[in-house]
């Protein structure tokens, strides 16, 4: 499965204009990334591939539409899924871009 143009397009115009953002395809996806680091991507696997504080992780899990990001069968902190159903409202979008550029602004630059 490809990633969602529609959905990276939506994000696109909602991070234009963020300090250092550059895009790289990843993960099968295509990724939004502030100063080298990975805020947001629009997954292969449908939905979001979102970067977050990890001490925000267990919160956000919590909410609907949202699931562990897993890689080689290991839950990776930090990271989570959020599901087409959640990301269709332009606010609900906008919301959780500005979670994953906000955490990658904290980053250092690579």
């Amino acid at each position: 499965m490809t990633y969602d143009v529609d959905l990276a397009d939506r994000l696109r115009e909602l991070l234009t204009g963020e300090p250092g953002l550059t895009e790289r395809k990843m993960f099968g996806g295509l990724a939004f990334l502030v100063h080298g680091n990975m805020a947001v991507a629009a997954s292969s696997q449908g939905g979001l591939l979102l970067r977050c504080d990890p001490e925000r992780g267990e919160a956000l899990l919590a909410e609907p539409h949202t699931s562990p990001f897993v890689m080689r069968d290991r839950e990776m902190t930090g990271w989570l899924r959020v599901e087409p159903a959640g990301v269709t409202d332009d606010a609900a979008l906008e919301r959780w871009a500005e979670i994953g550029a906000g955490y990658a602004r904290t980053l250092p630059p690579k």
